[in-house]
């Protein structure tokens, strides 16, 4: 990982291509492992196109920098909205939470805690901003090595998706308030825009 802090920005449709790039590398990566995570686009690559581009018109998806380079980039929203797929059990959608999807971390930052570390900065942020107790993420249901890593930053296994044809129907949470601040920072924002 690069000398901290690493700078979090809000993207714009600019960012669509730098987004996509960093996708593609990890699932490129992703088929030496033994999943089929990101085999493929779900469920097409103009349907994660059009994913993505919602999700940057609503100002829910950032990028990571290490000085000049893209480095990681997430989407996080205080409510779940994959547009029409339905993930998150009803029951559990009143609690006060930030959904975390498309985390990546570019394969020069991987293996130093970057996600990890990443995953306590997105919490500790909705928190502060406007009560978070959870931070929930739905984890692709196949990579058995993914779980164990969500397991290991502390998350727990929550349900399964309520749409079983969801891949990424593993649910995950971890309380905020279980997360301590990095001192010292490891991210800092630039220009404008709040997670959630």
């Amino acid at each position: 990982m690069g000398e901290p802090p690493l700078t979090v920005r809000l993207a714009t449709e600019r960012d669509q291509a730098t987004i996509i790039a960093l996708l593609d590398a990890a699932a490129t990566w992703l088929r030496t492992q033994s999943t089929n995570q990101w085999a493929k686009p779900w469920r097409t690559d103009e349907d994660r196109r059009a994913r993505i581009s919602h999700d940057l018109l609503a100002s829910k998806t950032w990028v990571v920098y290490d000085g000049a380079a893209p480095v990681g980039t997430f989407t996080a929203d205080r409510k779940h909205d994959h547009q029409e797929i339905r993930v998150w059990p009803e029951y559990s959608l009143g609690e006060p939470a930030v959904y975390v999807c498309r985390l990546t971390v570019h394969r020069s930052h991987s293996g130093h805690g970057f996600g990890a570390a990443l995953l306590d900065w997105i919490g500790l942020a909705a928190r502060r901003r406007y009560g978070a107790e959870w931070i929930r993420v739905d984890v692709w249901s196949t990579n058995d090595k993914l779980r164990r890593y969500y397991e290991q930053q502390g998350f727990e296994f929550y349900d399964d998706s309520v749409d079983p044809s969801y891949p990424s129907g593993a649910l995950f949470q971890k309380p905020t308030g279980a997360i301590e601040p990095a001192e010292p920072a490891l991210f800092h924002v630039e220009g404008p825009g709040e997670l959630g």
